[in-house]
């Protein structure tokens, strides 16, 4: 199975924290014909290979009219072997979220929304540069839930500048009361030549440390297992049969074709990505001219990203498909997590305890190989 991500690069304003590619400009028109023109010249990359999903990600995907995110979607099941009951995600913001848009989407053949909800607090949206307020979050969270959709999450953020333990429990219980089937909730970083980082490197706003950081992800944890969500990934939560198939492809390593200015794909042994400006994209996608630069991943590569990607899963690393022997070649570092109780094998995968997955990046870090490793 494989999936198709379409990048949708525009906004209607820029967040605080925000590092992807996208553009406020209000014409759309002339990307989007583009990444049509994409798809289609791109067509025979996945094979005779089944698409199981398709994700609209951004940006803001919301914005576009919903007749071309028709469009789109039938230009997909035209272009590529689409299953049937493929998940067709989405992403959304509040202030775009209207009974009418929801129907529509809808009858697009979207199956799953993602909502940007980021906060429940107004003070908060507004320091982030949301465009939407509290009301519109709650009242589009209602209006998903009775829209019929296969399913639906939001998300949310912690590790914010003076957060409390108290303030992130009242957003968690906002978020259960309203009854989501799917949370994803990150802790937020700090990222270059971001609104954020400027603001960090002029001292005007002061980070959390590691330690609070940890408190609130234990919260989480503990807050979404009580609730019946199961933590299959380290950012996201679901109840059984609402986990996102699209992501998880990610994390298995499954090939992905990626759409549109900035967005990746991955074919199992290459990466390719393509180019983060939107004029240009356009004029080569056109022209015919190459819009993006790829990398073939040695196996020493390949270990690594399945490493650092099932490592963040429930599942853990299947060892078996690991192509360098990494928990031999650094056995020190291994049996040091082991000890520490942050990392186990079971039935043949590397699993992260619930100890571990407040050190998921560097545990993985320590286990990586390099070329000359044999």
């Amino acid at each position: 199975m494989s999936g198709v991500y379409l990048h949708i690069p525009f906004c209607r304003q820029a967040c605080t924290y925000c590092d992807f590619h996208f553009s406020t400009a209000k014409d759309h028109a002339g990307v989007l014909d583009a990444m049509e023109l994409e798809m289609i010249k791109r067509s025979r990359e996945l094979g005779d290979g089944r698409v199981a999903t398709i994700y609209f990600g951004g940006g803001t995907p919301s914005l576009l009219e919903p007749g071309r995110i028709a469009s789109f979607i039938q230009q997909a099941r035209d272009l590529f072997r689409v299953e049937r009951d493929a998940e067709v995600t989405l992403e959304a913001n509040p202030d775009d979220i209207t009974a009418d848009r929801l129907s529509e989407w809808k009858s697009a053949g979207i199956t799953r929304i993602s909502l940007g909800t980021q906060s429940f607090r107004d003070d908060r949206l507004r320091w982030m540069g949301r465009a939407h307020d509290a009301r519109q979050a709650l009242t589009s969270i209602d209006l998903i839930a009775k829209a019929g959709f296969t399913t639906w999450t939001i998300d949310l953020i912690y590790g914010l500048p003076e957060m409390t333990l108290a303030e992130w429990d009242e957003q968690l219980t906002i978020a259960l009361d309203h009854g989501m089937p799917h949370l994803s909730a990150y802790c937020l970083t700090v990222e270059e030549k971001t609104a954020l980082a400027h603001q960090v490197k002029k001292g005007g706003v002061h980070m959390p440390g590691d330690e609070d950081q940890s408190v609130q992800f234990d919260r989480l944890m503990a807050r979404m297992e009580e609730a019946g969500l199961e933590h299959y990934e380290i950012s996201n939560f679901g109840r059984p049969g609402h986990h996102s198939r699209h992501n998880k492809s990610y994390w298995e390593g499954i090939p992905y074709l990626g759409i549109g200015p900035s967005a990746h794909s991955f074919d199992g042994r290459s990466r390719r990505w393509n180019i983060a400006n939107n004029a240009v994209y356009i004029k080569a996608v056109k022209e015919g001219t190459s819009y993006w630069e790829e990398e073939t991943l040695s196996p020493a590569q390949r270990t690594n990203e399945r490493l650092m990607t099932g490592l963040r899963t429930a599942a853990g690393v299947d060892l078996t498909r690991l192509e360098v022997d990494a928990l031999g070649l650094n056995s020190s570092a291994f049996q040091r997590h082991v000890s520490n109780g942050h990392i186990s094998v079971v039935d043949g995968r590397l699993v992260l305890s619930k100890a571990g997955r407040h050190f998921a990046d560097r545990i993985a870090s320590d286990l990586f190989v390099t070329d000359d490793d044999r």
